[in-house]
C-alpha cells in the first residue's frame, strides 16, 4: 500500500465514489474554480485544494461552484439529498455552520424521525476545524461537540489518512446526514499506508491507536498525534499508555472506551473542543457513570481555556492543549 496524506486520501475517496455512483456530486465555494468569468476551467479545489482535478473528470454538473452563501449551500444540499441525490457539501470552516445550521439541525437531522423512517437524507457536509495555523477566532474553532448533541446527525473526525478515506466513503454511502470534520493542521502531516481501492470503516468503532495497561487516553484529531508522542516518551520510563481514538462522536463506541478504562483504571481525555459542555466532559461523565468502580484515580480532562482562539501565535500555542499539559495530567493520575 502507498503512503498517503489525509489530503490525498480525501481526494481519492471523493473520486472513487463519484465514479461509482452518478448520484454523488460535490458543491461548495471554489470547488469548480470560482473563476467568475471566461477562461480555462481549472478547479481551485476549495480553500485547500482538496477537490482539485475533479472538475475535469466529472464536469460542472457534478462539481458545482456556489455563491458565498452557506445557507444556500446547505439548503440546496438538503433538498437534493431528500430528492434522491447524494451531495457532498463543502463548508470551508466549521465556524461558518452558525450561518446555515437550521437546514441541518431542524430539517436534515429530523426527516427520518418525523416521517416514520420513510425519508432518507444521504448528505455529507465536509468542513474544517481546529486551531494551530494562525487563522484567528472565527476560523479556528472545534465545534464537533455541538453537532454531536443533535439527534439524527452523524459526526466523524478522522485523525489519519487510512481512517479519513474509509470513513468518508462510508459517510457518502450512508443514508443519514453526516458532518465530516477535517482538522486543518493534519492535511499534510506524514502519511500512513492507505489502499488505492475503495473500502469503508463502520461508524461507531473506535481505533485502539496504542495498547497499554496503566492509563487510557481518549483523543481525536490532532490530539491523537500529541498523545502518541507523549506515550512514546513515557514508555521509556515504564508508563504504559493506551490511546483510544473514537473516530466518530455520533455514533460513539462507548463499549471500547469503557473496556479500556476497566483494564487500566485511569482516564485522561485530551480534547480540543469546548472547555464547558465539550466532548471531553461527555466522555468523563460516561466513564464516571458506567465504570466508576474500575477507576483507581480521578478522571482528568484537558481542554483549551474557555476563551476564543487567539490570533497571536504565542497565545494560540498556549491556548491549544499540548504535550506538557498531557504529561502533567498523566503524572498526577499515576500518583494514585
Amino acid at each position: 500500500m502507498a503512503i498517503k496524506t489525509i489530503r490525498q486520501a480525501i481526494g481519492e475517496a471523493l473520486r472513487l465514489e463519484m465514479a461509482r455512483d452518478e448520484h454523488v456530486f460535490i458543491m461548495g465555494e471554489d470547488v469548480a474554480g470560482g473563476r467568475g468569468g471566461t477562461g480555462v476551467l481549472d478547479a481551485a479545489g476549495g480553500v485547500l485544494g482538496i477537490t482539485k482535478d475533479l472538475l475535469e473528470e466529472f464536469g460542472e454538473d457534478r462539481v458545482i461552484d456556489t455563491p458565498i452563501s452557506e445557507t444556500a449551500i446547505l439548503g440546496c444540499a438538503v433538498g437534493a439529498a431528500v430528492s434522491g441525490s447524494r451531495p457532498v457539501a463543502e463548508l470551508m470552516f466549521n465556524d461558518f455552520m452558525g450561518v446555515c445550521f437550521d437546514p441541518l439541525l431542524n430539517q436534515a437531522a429530523k426527516f427520518r424521525y418525523m416521517f416514520g423512517g420513510k425519508a432518507e437524507t444521504p448528505l455529507v457536509v465536509r468542513t474544517m476545524y481546529g486551531a494551530g495555523i494562525r487563522a484567528a477566532a472565527q476560523h479556528s474553532q472545534t465545534l464537533y461537540h455541538m453537532f454531536t448533541s443533535v439527534p439524527g446527525l452523524k459526526c466523524v473526525c478522522p485523525s489519519n489518512a487510512y481512517d479519513a478515506k474509509g470513513l468518508l466513503i462510508q459517510a457518502i454511502r450512508d443514508n443519514d446526514p453526516v458532518v465530516f470534520l477535517e482538522h486543518k493542521a493534519l492535511y499534510d502531516i506524514p502519511g500512513v499506508e492507505t489502499p488505492d481501492e475503495a473500502y469503508t470503516i463502520p461508524f461507531g468503532e473506535a481505533n485502539f491507536v496504542r495498547d497499554g495497561t496503566d492509563i487510557t487516553i481518549v483523543a481525536m484529531g490532532l490530539m491523537v498525534h500529541i498523545a502518541s508522542g507523549v506515550a512514546e516518551e513515557l514508555a521509556k520510563s515504564g508508563v504504559s499508555v493506551e490511546i483510544v481514538d473514537p473516530r466518530t462522536t455520533s455514533p460513539l463506541d462507548t463499549d471500547s472506551i469503557l473496556e479500556s478504562v476497566e483494564k487500566t483504571g485511569r482516564l485522561v481525555v485530551m480534547d480540543e473542543s469546548a472547555a464547558r459542555c465539550g466532548f471531553a466532559h461527555d466522555i468523563a461523565a460516561l466513564v464516571a457513570d458506567r465504570a466508576f468502580g474500575s477507576l483507581k484515580a480521578p478522571i482528568k480532562t484537558i481542554t483549551p481555556p474557555h476563551t476564543p482562539v487567539p490570533f497571536s501565535p504565542a497565545l494560540e500555542d498556549a491556548w491549544l492543549p499540548g504535550p506538557e499539559d498531557l504529561v502533567k495530567a498523566i503524572t498526577a493520575v499515576m500518583e494514585y
